[in-house]
């Protein structure tokens, strides 16, 4: 026998997953340098506090982050699945709120502000819906066959995701659909339902992109907001004027694809201005002098930053620690002691790698901009909280997966 403290020590080993949290740590150490290599600057010439800096802002939510996982952990998830749907219907109190009690940014209601504190809705229901619908699918797999059961489980997806549509955030309600299929797909659902879905859901979109893209405006029965419309112009590089228009209109229409597709633009060369070893950090020319917009730098466009002070190298690594954590999460979902942790383990590691491929492609022009943020990295209160707590189920998990 081991004596009792190499026992405690090795008990402990197992209880935490070393690889996933060197990961978090690295991806928490390179969001908080340079969400300072953004801001730092501007926020210095203006002579702001030292609390009012940004990335102390992001560090303590990084250390409230921690906190609430540790006190998350205390519990067995299969406990807290328990409160899944109350948690869930709280979730969608909380989003149908936002439309009457919301702080309207930019010309979107997305925030809900309680004084000292603003907080985005749409990130807990996140959480909230991924443990409703683990909870839901975790029942026997032959009951999963059930036509009703895939309805009401898509439906547990779509309602989400209409209320934040809505708000509107189309970046957030896009992660619904793809983790709910996952999770649909890990847990056993026949797989007849999810292609027909599939090619359902591919008709739609593809009659929604020709109505807003191609169809006269007097002919739409889909009305976007402008500035949607305008995103979607831009990722496929259309012309903003209509096909009869004059040659004055022409040229306004020009000038207002060039000022919506400035974003895209900057990021891009900011992405490939970085070459193998980046510029060095703080060194970023696009952020400093303000050609990549200083209100989305630290946030939307944050890889681009980091892109270019650090790099294809930089960015290599960002994506190798983005690999650990997933690749964990996989790990994790394929140790789990039932099928509530596999599927809960799935829909996280759906949910992160969603948010990553979304950004990630937005900041390089492989897809439409949208604002949703990059877990970690990302400015955003409630986004770390949210993404931290995520991985905490992982780890929850884990510490309570069944033994060799």
């Amino acid at each position: 026998m081991f004596p009792a403290n190499l026992q405690s020590n090795a008990q402990r080993e197992r209880l935490i997953d070393r690889p996933l949290w060197l990961g978090v740590l690295g991806l928490m150490g390179v969001g908080a340098a340079f969400i300072f290599s953004a801001t730092g600057a501007n926020e210095s010439a203006r002579n702001a506090a030292w609390y009012d800096y940004t990335a102390v802002r992001q560090s303590i939510a990084y250390a409230l982050g921690l906190f609430l996982v540790g006190c998350a952990c205390l519990i067995d998830y299969a406990r807290l699945a328990r409160w899944a749907l109350l948690a869930y219907w709280f979730s969608i109190v909380l989003l149908v709120a936002v439309y009457v009690v919301g702080v309207e940014r930019l010309g979107a209601k997305r925030w809900i502000d309680l004084g000292p504190i603003q907080f985005q809705p749409s990130e807990f229901a996140k959480l909230a819906f991924l443990f409703a619908v683990a909870n839901f699918l975790s029942r026997p797999v032959g009951e999963l066959s059930s036509p009703a059961l895939f309805v009401k489980a898509l439906g547990m997806a779509l309602l989400p995701f209409a209320l934040v549509v809505k708000q509107p955030d189309l970046g957030s309600a896009l992660v619904f659909l793809p983790t709910g299929i996952v999770m649909m797909l890990v847990a056993g659902v026949p797989r007849r339902f999810l292609i027909r879905f599939f090619a359902g859901a591919a008709c739609l979109v593809s009659l929604v992109l020709v109505d807003v893209l191609f169809a006269p405006a007097n002919w739409r029965f889909i009305q976007l907001e402008e500035y949607q419309k305008h995103r979607l112009l831009v990722y496929f590089n259309l012309d903003f004027a209509p096909r009869n228009a004059t040659e004055s209109q022409r040229l306004t229409a020009r000038a207002e694809k060039e000022k919506k597709s400035y974003n895209v633009k900057q990021a891009l060369i900011s992405v490939g201005s970085g070459g193998t070893w980046g510029k060095g950090w703080r060194q970023g020319t696009q952020g400093a002098l303000g050609y990549l917009p200083r209100a989305v730098a630290h946030n939307d466009f944050i890889f681009s930053v980091i892109a270019e002070e650090t790099g294809f190298a930089g960015s290599l690594l960002v994506l190798g620690l983005y690999s650990v954590v997933l690749f964990s999460g996989v790990k994790i979902a394929g140790q789990a002691r039932d099928r509530l942790g596999r599927i809960l383990a799935a829909g996280v590691v759906a949910l992160l790698f969603t948010h990553i491929f979304v950004n990630i492609g937005m900041n390089i022009a492989l897809m439409p901009v949208t604002g949703i943020p990059l877990p970690l990295l990302s400015a955003g209160g409630t986004s770390v909280i949210c993404s931290l707590l995520a991985i905490g189920i992982l780890q929850n998990i884990h510490q309570n997966r069944r033994h060799y």
